[in-house]
């Protein structure tokens, strides 16, 4: 992966095609995921190659998007995370950024190339 890879991490599918597809038109390279397990597999085997990591705080399964930014910025502190929710902003992990849904794609794009 020689492109500014992001990770995408939405269990609505709808929304991460939507996400991954405005990152792609901007010349980001973009790895899906559907849930926080297999957001930290992908971590795991790929995480110095990725720049940026944008979660959903809620999402399906036992771990949420707040957790999976924990997880992620212990593995990687230098990797540029942005929490996304319909909620209101939760306890943010240290150095990281969020964002309130409905925001426009020009937020999401400055947010993910900081």
């Amino acid at each position: 992966m020689s492109n500014f890879v992001t990770l995408i991490v939405e269990d609505d599918p709808i929304q991460r095609e939507c996400l991954a597809d405005l990152l792609k038109r901007e010349g980001l390279e973009v790895v899906e995921c559907a849930n926080a397990a297999v957001a930290e597999l992908v971590l795991a085997s790929t995480g110095p190659d990725l720049q940026a990591l944008v979660t959903d705080v809620e999402l399906g399964g036992e771990t949420s998007g707040v957790e999976l930014a924990e997880y992620a910025k212990r593995k990687f502190p230098d990797l540029n995370v942005v929490l996304v929710s319909g909620y209101g902003p939760p306890v943010l992990p240290h150095n990281t950024h969020f964002l309130m849904k409905p925001y426009e794609p020009q937020q999401l794009l400055d947010a993910v190339l900081r």
